[in-house]
């Protein structure tokens, strides 16, 4: 017999609540009751990244994150990143600018990757960008535009370049 636990949290800015059960994963949460489609069913066991989200400012992988678990936090998805009038943010520009994408099935999560590290406020060199990025299965590139996208964005933001 199923389990049902009323939840409320904040999701891209707005205030939100739903009755879900105990054993659903923020994924399915997420996709099936918000229909926040930028998060993927990939590997559904924490391994590939393509469901990232920003849980609280962090990344997690919310196939292995309980729906339950969100109750109070602070979610963000890739939608959330839009400002309201519909343009992209600098990160979601940059990948397009330096074309960073390929079938485009992991991005979003990788861009979740990205704004956790932007968010930071620290520089990293690119050895560390990359070991930061890793938690993603992606078989269609070789990560070098990913890479090119993300120093671009943190040093424009670090104010290293002129924009």
């Amino acid at each position: 017999m199923a389990q049902y636990k009323l939840v409320k949290f904040t999701l891209n800015g707005k205030e939100v609540e739903k009755m879900v059960d105990v054993r659903a994963s923020l994924t399915d949460m997420l996709r099936n009751d918000y229909r926040m489609t930028s998060v993927k069913k990939g590997c559904e066991v924490g391994e590939c990244g393509a469901c990232n989200v920003l849980i609280d400012g962090e990344c997690f992988n919310s196939c292995i994150y309980l729906a339950v678990w969100a109750e109070g936090k602070n979610i963000r998805t890739l939608e959330g990143l839009m400002s309201e009038d519909g343009e992209l943010s600098d990160i979601q520009q940059a990948f397009i600018d330096e074309a960073a994408v390929q079938c485009g099935f992991c991005t979003p999560g990788v861009i979740m990757s990205a704004v956790e590290i932007l968010e930071s406020g620290r520089d990293y060199t690119d050895d560390e960008l990359r070991k930061l990025l890793s938690g993603h299965l992606c078989r269609c590139t070789g990560y070098e535009n990913i890479l090119r996208a993300v120093r671009k964005t943190l040093d424009r933001r670090l104010g290293k370049v002129n924009v």
